[in-house]
């Protein structure tokens, strides 16, 4: 196929289903690695999209909650080739990272995994509390400008601070409430810029029964796609209360597991909910749990992407995750203290120590992060060290 081709030509479906796939297999690296790939093939090589258009979409795809990356794949099938065209995108993106994640989950989740998989397993998540500071640090210049851009600055900037202390303080002590949180921000930002405050709110069904079950594993899921702001790594501060205290599917240190190998794998990060779902009940529950949490995705981007204009111009939305934002980044920051104090082993607090320094003074990705941690706790517990 030639390398450009004429804006509007009709783009089959096996072609999206293997460009999409492909992009599924090797977009290590998170968000930014899927845009640049998704930019590269639809505006660079191909031409199928205008780049002025393509950029509208990312910024829509980051006012909405949920995975923005995904999202963006989603609606560039559907620009491509309507319905279809985002089912087929959106599928064939998630499938690869799904497949690897569940056959890693397999591995370390195992009733008696062998000792260098143990320590494989320690040590990727002894550097999960240097990666969720990493995360947060990267989302923090971008929220910052937009409040900064709000007069007056200096009340802006004193609320950007707040936003984000609540948020860190909320993901350290509230648990399964944070999300009341987040949108308690997004609403104070409303009231500021918008008085008099709105006498209503959307009632939200925030709680769960206590029963537990796959309705308490769908609606954990439901709440990393349907409310959460700021990307994928929001999902640690959302679920890790309830999976680890309130339902019990998983340990502190595999909860750890969960996000590293959610960050190891490639394709979106919100693929995490998968291992969740497989601790939970297996391998149906992990396809439960991705189901729904991607299902919003879906939804946001076949009935809502001919408003994208009209949501980007809306000032109660641009003032809602104006607060929102740095609470969510607060919160991912936060996160790192429970992930932290789960740490079992003095040997795992030496690597976390190390792998802060690796992400951040030395700048390096997180994925070599993740990788390299491992290798140094397989070698810790086949030296002897505790790993369990």
């Amino acid at each position: 196929m030639a390398a450009h081709e004429e804006v509007g030509t009709p783009v089959p479906l096996g072609t999206i289903a293997r460009e999409w796939g492909r992009i599924g297999v090797i977009g290590f690296g998170g968000p930014p690695a899927h845009i640049s790939l998704l930019r590269r093939l639809c505006v660079d090589q191909r031409a199928w999209i205008p780049a002025s258009e393509f950029e509208d979409a990312i910024a829509a795809c980051n006012l909405l909650p949920g995975p923005a990356s995904t999202q963006l794949a989603i609606w560039c099938g559907r620009r491509l080739r309507g319905t279809s065209g985002a089912l087929i995108a959106g599928a064939c993106f998630i499938c690869p990272g799904l497949v690897l994640i569940l056959a890693l989950s397999t591995l370390f989740l195992a009733a008696h995994p062998p000792v260098f998989v143990l320590g494989l397993a320690a040590g990727a998540g002894a550097a999960v509390p240097a990666v969720a500071v990493h995360a947060a640090w990267g989302l923090a210049p971008a929220s910052w400008k937009r409040i900064q851009g709000d007069p007056p600055a200096r009340s802006g900037r004193r609320r950007w601070i707040g936003y984000a202390a609540v948020g860190g303080a909320a993901a350290a002590l509230v648990g399964p409430y944070l999300v009341l949180v987040l949108v308690a921000c997004g609403l104070v930002e409303i009231a500021v810029r918008t008085r008099p405050v709105l006498a209503s709110v959307i009632p939200m069904a925030l709680s769960t029964t206590a029963a537990g079950g796959l309705g308490a594993l769908a609606w954990e899921a439901l709440k990393v796609g349907a409310l959460s702001y700021g990307g994928g790594f929001v999902i640690i501060p959302l679920m890790q209360h309830d999976a680890v205290q309130t339902y019990h599917w998983m340990t502190n240190a595999r909860f750890l597991d969960a996000v590293a190998l959610g960050q190891i794998t490639p394709g979106p990060v919100v693929l995490t909910v998968g291992v969740i779902g497989y601790a939970a009940s297996g391998y149906g529950g992990a396809l439960l749990a991705v189901l729904v949490a991607f299902s919003p995705s879906f939804l946001f981007i076949l009935f809502g992407a001919p408003y994208f204009d009209r949501l980007r111009g809306n000032a109660r939305v641009q003032a809602f995750l104006t607060g929102a934002g740095p609470a969510v980044i607060g919160a991912i920051a936060g996160s790192a203290i429970p992930l932290g104090l789960a740490l079992a082993h003095g040997w795992q607090y030496a690597l976390l120590a190390g792998a802060a320094a690796w992400l951040l003074p030395a700048r390096r990705g997180v994925v070599s992060t993740l990788l390299l941690s491992a290798g140094i706790g397989a070698v810790c517990a086949l030296a002897g060290l505790a790993v369990g």
